[in-house]
């Protein structure tokens, strides 16, 4: 059994606002890994040189900047995503919490793949606009930004066109969630200790495991969705797909059909080496805004550490300890002027 916490000491904007900066900074730093992926999941004439070989032709034909193309829309689309998850996972972990507030890994699981299936339908269309911002080519652009793919899609495919793919990335989330349970309910055997004994490099390491498995179980999914994404009639070579197909089921067939079975997992090796630098930033990036949010709101003396502020309860609210801060001035403050006269 797990307890659910979080820490009260932060305020809801706060807590997001760290997972944001924190998401926009390692998605960030991994976006060519990222651009290297969706490239080979779409299949075009880049990734025929392999990993490296598409990164050189890339940067010599459409400049360094191309290995970063789409990655705006990605930190645009984190903080609604990251606050529709979090307000839907929210609701799903009440749900499904006992009453004695605690909660299973399978349902707590469970929780988070809903929540994370209601934030990416809502914000899908920003995830189809990434992939076609970064399968164009930079020096000849269809699409001359955001605002203008989101237009151009809309008027010229209609507004199915950016839900493209949605069924695939919705049915990946099933895979996603064995693996992430496969080894989350193994990690006390893996370590042989109890789970509540993990220090924090044994939880950083359990997450990216964690995440390696479920990506590599759910991968077939978003290579088909990527591909999904890309094709169009109005783009040049139908968005640069590697194959032709008519809708979902289909794509499967002729991907296998013409890539063969391992077709599915293309681009799976730069998507596993996103993992350790993308949690290593992302876990190091939230935990430092933590510190600054703590330090701000008068629970630790420093932001370079989690030293406690002497005499502060640590259980008060945000808001509950700057109102007792607030009546402790004005109760100081007539003993001051009395002092004095």
């Amino acid at each position: 059994m797990a307890t659910w916490r979080r820490d009260r000491r932060l305020s809801g904007p706060q807590r997001l606002c760290c997972a944001g900066l924190a998401g926009a900074l390692s998605l960030s730093l991994t976006a060519p890994l990222e651009l290297l992926t969706v490239l080979a999941q779409v299949g075009t004439r880049h990734c025929e040189r392999g990993l490296l070989g598409a990164g050189r032709g890339l940067c010599r034909t459409e400049g360094l900047r191309a290995l970063w193309k789409g990655n705006l829309t990605a930190c645009l689309r984190l903080y609604p995503y990251s606050a529709l998850q979090l307000a839907a996972s929210r609701r799903l972990v009440i749900l499904f919490t006992d009453e004695l507030g605690h909660i299973s890994h399978w349902r707590a699981i469970i929780a988070g793949s809903l929540a994370g299936m209601v934030a990416t339908v809502v914000t899908y269309p920003t995830d189809v606009i990434k992939t076609r911002l970064i399968v164009q080519n930079r020096l000849e652009p269809s699409y001359e930004g955001i605002l203008h793919a989101f237009y151009k899609i809309y008027h010229q495919e209609g507004l199915l066109a950016l839900y493209r793919g949605v069924t695939p990335a919705i049915l990946g989330a099933v895979p996603f969630s064995m693996g992430s349970f496969f080894v989350y309910i193994n990690l006390d055997r893996i370590w042989r200790e109890p789970v509540v004994c993990f220090t924090p490099l044994q939880n950083f390491i359990n997450g990216c495991v964690a995440a390696a498995v479920a990506q590599t179980l759910s991968f077939p999914f978003e290579t088909v969705k990527r591909k999904m994404q890309a094709q169009s009639p109005w783009l040049p070579h139908c968005g640069m797909v590697d194959v032709h197909f008519t809708g979902m089921a289909d794509c499967f067939r002729q991907t296998v059909k013409n890539k063969g079975v391992l077709g599915l997992w293309s681009g799976l090796t730069p998507s596993l080496l996103k993992i350790v630098p993308y949690f290593g930033v992302m876990f190091s990036t939230f935990e430092f805004c933590k510190r600054v949010c703590l330090y701000r709101n008068g629970y630790i003396e420093s932001p370079l550490s989690y030293k406690l502020t002497p005499g502060v309860d640590q259980s008060l609210l945000p808001q509950e300890l700057r109102e007792l801060k607030r009546l402790r001035r004005e109760n100081f403050e007539p003993r001051k002027s009395a002092l004095e006269n």
